[in-house]
């Protein structure tokens, strides 16, 4: 199928006579003519229960968001993905996290191989290990049992173990302590390992290449910690697994290459969190809760595969993204998941979508003639409402939302849950609908405050609702929000799974990093503010210690 530029394509050129339709309505007026959209603009799939009717959309809206999927090549491409062609065109490379949670019977041949069986493998090492540390079989090197995890990554290999194991904690195992470690920053590791007992202290050192410098430089300094502690080098060896591809690299850092755990290349970080990345996740929930992550990962997969565009959970997610990102030219999307193990799932988010569609060019390398990814952040519920949602109402930039919420709570205490998930509707209701002046003279408000008090409304909203957060439930939400990302990506025509833009500062601070350690101020070649920074970060270290700093 040959698909034509994005603006030269019939749909989207009948979306934008229809956007000038749309854009003067309001939400009150829309709902006021069609009552009972709520009642249809939904979906629901494995679990999940969408309600995207406060978008500013119509039946008609919907028909042509669907269409422009249709004309944008989005099944041909989905099913690509899924056979394993390469579709990650600048690094010539398959895109197969799908193939991460497929079922140990299904098959998958890529490049003669087949990844399904690859990926089972590794499961299975994974859950022997596991098994092991948990049932306390594993000794660390003085022959205590491991009471403690670290995870060292950065990116993919920190996020989403960061955000599995604080979304499932509920599940997670409470006699063992999970730490974890991305930021070169000194502090973030000598603050991680405080309090700890090296000789109860397991290291998942989680890096593709063994090379990643804030990686290994966290590595090298938890290396030092434990023998510092423990006296012994080869202590290393039962303290230090890795999740890893580079085999020599690992043997050279002290650890067993038996306690390597592999993943590949058609594996994007991003979208890592249920291959060997995952090992803390596993090692937190066990092998069963691990197993229905991955199932419910699964499932939605094979929603998307299947349903109906406009039945579709990720498709209907990305298309409203393309139609509040391009035609009404909402900058960000905010994300407010209403339940608190889920509070690191806004900085996960913000890697998977930004990172994946923050692009400028084509996948033929011609610069887009339109906007592409937003911009995603957000914050748990109800803290939210008493920081930014001043803004969210009042202010001039409108973001629109989405909503998480659950209809149980897995800590059942009084009114707690219910006042909670009040908030939710109460939200999205404000945010469409709004207060106008007539209302609030109505409601007997003082002249000299209605202006202040009014607020416009018409700020789309989606509410995503399940039943209660489980390990299935948590799977099934990452793989909407991959596939939505997925879909948009390929309406833009984008490369989605590569990820340039972080190149070019890791080059340029290895330049730099010489240049700040050297004995003698060395000579400059930067421009005047870098080297500027540098003299001045330079002149500031020769300076004497302050009295009780450290």
């Amino acid at each position: 199928m040959t698909v034509r530029p994005l603006r030269q394509r019939a749909a989207w050129t009948a979306l934008e006579a229809h956007y000038a339709q749309i854009a003067p309505r309001h939400l009150r007026e829309i709902f006021a003519q069609d009552p009972h959209r709520g009642e249809r603009l939904r979906a629901e799939a494995e679990g999940l229960y969408l309600d995207y009717s406060k978008n500013r959309v119509t039946d008609e809206t919907m028909r042509l968001l669907m269409e422009l999927a249709t004309e944008s090549g989005l099944a041909a491409r989905r099913d690509q993905m899924f056979r394993g062609e390469h579709i990650n065109v600048s690094e010539d490379r398959a895109v197969l996290h799908v193939a991460l949670r497929m079922p140990r019977d299904a098959s998958l041949i890529v490049d003669g191989i087949d990844v399904v069986a690859q990926v089972h493998a590794v499961l299975d090492r994974m859950t022997a290990f596991a098994t092991r540390v948990r049932s306390g079989q594993w000794r660390g090197h003085t022959g205590r049992p491991i009471t403690n995890v670290v995870n060292i990554g950065i990116g993919g290999s920190d996020l989403g173990p960061v955000m599995a194991y604080e979304a499932l904690r509920f599940y997670s195992r409470r006699d063992l302590t999970f730490r974890f470690v991305s930021n070169v920053d000194a502090s973030d590791f000598v603050e991680a390992v405080r309090d700890l007992d090296a000789a109860e202290t397991l290291f998942i050192i989680s890096s593709k290449t063994f090379g990643t410098l804030e990686t290994l430089t966290n590595a090298h300094s938890a290396r030092s910690w434990l023998i510092g502690q423990l006296g012994d080098e080869s202590a290393v060896a039962q303290h230090f697994v890795a999740v890893s591809t580079n085999a020599a690299k690992v043997a050279a850092f002290g650890i067993d290459t038996a306690n390597m755990f592999e993943f590949w290349d058609w594996v994007g970080g991003r979208y890592s969190m249920d291959s060997a990345i995952g090992l803390s996740t596993m090692l937190a929930i066990g092998p069963e809760g691990f197993a229905e992550l991955l199932a419910g990962f699964h499932a939605m997969d094979e929603h998307f595969r299947t349903a109906p565009f406009a039945q579709n959970l990720p498709v209907l997610m990305g298309m409203l993204a393309v139609w509040n990102r391009d035609f009404f030219g909402f900058s960000t999307v905010g994300v407010m998941p209403y339940d608190n193990y889920l509070k690191r799932l806004p900085a996960y988010l913000q890697q998977l979508t930004m990172e994946s569609n923050g692009k400028h060019v084509t996948l033929e390398g011609t610069t887009v003639a339109y906007q592409t990814g937003p911009i995603y952040w957000g914050e748990p519920g109800t803290n939210g409402q008493h920081s930014f949602y001043q803004l969210i109402h009042q202010g001039t930039t409108i973001v629109p939302l989405d909503l998480i919420c659950f209809a149980k709570s897995l800590n059942p205490l009084g009114e707690h849950h219910d006042i909670l998930s009040s908030n939710v509707f109460a939200q999205a209701q404000a945010l469409a609908f709004g207060r106008s002046e007539e209302e609030l003279r109505d409601e007997g408000v003082p002249e000299l405050e209605v202006a202040h008090r009014v607020m416009e409304g018409n700020r789309p909203t989606n509410v995503l609702m399940g039943e209660v957060l489980t390990p299935r439930l948590l799977g099934s939400l990452i793989s909407l929000y991959e596939h939505s990302v997925f879909t948009q990506g390929t309406v833009w025509g984008i490369d989605s799974y590569d990820q340039w833009g972080v190149e070019l500062g890791k080059v340029l601070a290895a330049e730099i990093i010489p240049e700040l350690e050297a004995p003698s101020d060395p000579v400059l070649a930067h421009d005047s503010s870098t080297k500027a920074l540098i003299e001045h970060y330079r002149a500031l270290k020769k300076k004497e210690v302050p009295h009780g700093a450290h």
